[in-house]
């Protein structure tokens, strides 16, 4: 972003700066506060700059990813960008069709991504258009057609199956990561952020959430059972960070690969990293815990979202109905 500069012309706020072509842009503001100003400066500075080249998706995003630094979105709207930009970077917003869309669509199946994959992308595109029309960039967001989005994976584990995996030949680190994963049903991202300072050993609870503006999807505050706590206390003594998860002295980033061999080396099939959260689930409602406490301990706002997904594995599920056509 080059200079900007704010001042006072006839008793208003006016924002400036230099163009490339060494021209002084000079806009007044609508602000009565300096605050104001300064907010307002940013909005109309991007909007101006951003008419002059052109209003193209790759200008877009970047003023997007610019104004989200530092969240947890930002992270996977970033990767998107490598496979979205040489085929929508320079298209203005108003020039795309459902037919764009589409053949997105087709091209990345046939350079075999995933249908999961594909309709987040399209989706963090949508999420850049519309938002630029919030902020005045453009005038109207062109409709970003999705592919059907995949159903949900139904895999989840047995009691036996995560007693498997808890006991696997890995990585200190990797296993501990599975027995938190297991035990609060929190997403990876949750546990690869928790610190130590979030972990009330003496209370047995743990906050998974950040403070500020960080990341809250999911989040819970959950209490530390007999079996994590043992854990939990062996890990602290020997840490070496701030963090819970670590490795050789330093955060860790990803365990996509350690986990990945624990999983083998268990002999388990169709097991992803989410099918952690979803098994914790499953085993809490099996053994007839109520939605609203299912949806506290996966960090839903609402247990109707809770209770759609996970009331089928309920043993009471339906069972007065049952009864009833009972012939």
């Amino acid at each position: 972003m080059r200079q900007i500069s704010i001042g006072r012309l006839k008793g208003r706020f006016v924002v400036s700066w230099k163009s490339d072509d060494g021209r002084r842009k000079r806009f007044r503001l609508e602000a009565l506060s300096r605050k104001e100003a300064e907010a307002e400066a940013i909005d109309v500075y991007r909007r101006e700059t951003i008419t002059t080249s052109g209003e193209t998706v790759e200008a877009l995003w970047k003023l997007y990813l610019n104004e989200r630094e530092g969240r947890a979105i930002v992270k996977s709207m970033s990767s998107t960008v490598k496979a979205m930009m040489p085929f929508f970077g320079a298209l203005r917003p108003d020039q795309i069709t459902v037919e764009h869309c589409r053949d997105y669509d087709a091209r990345r199946r046939l350079a075999g991504i995933k249908q999961g994959t594909v309709w987040t992308e399209l989706g963090h595109l949508r999420i850049v258009v519309n938002w630029a029309v919030k902020k005045g960039l453009i005038e109207r967001a062109p409709f970003i057609e999705l592919p059907q989005k995949p159903a949900p994976r139904e895999r989840h584990l047995t009691r036996a199956e995560a007693g498997a995996l808890i006991r696997a030949e890995a990585q200190p680190h990797i296993i501990l990561a599975i027995r938190l994963m297991l035990s609060t049903a929190a997403r990876v991202g949750a546990i690869l952020d928790l610190t130590w300072d979030r972990v009330d050993l003496e209370r047995r609870v743990i906050n998974l959430r950040t403070e500020g503006t960080g990341p809250r999807k999911g989040r819970a505050v959950v209490p530390i059972n007999d079996t994590l706590l043992a854990a939990l206390v062996e890990a602290k003594g020997q840490g070496m960070t701030d963090h819970v998860i670590e490795w050789n002295g330093k955060p860790v980033q990803s365990i996509r690969k350690g986990f990945g061999v624990a999983v083998r080396s268990v002999g388990l099939k169709d097991v992803t990293i989410h099918t952690l959260r979803h098994s914790a689930a499953v085993m809490m409602v099996e053994a007839g815990t109520s939605m609203d406490e299912v949806a506290q301990y996966l960090g839903h706002s609402n247990s109707s979202i809770t209770f759609k997904t996970y009331a089928r594995f309920s043993p009471s599920h339906l069972r007065a109905a049952s009864r009833v056509l009972d012939f």
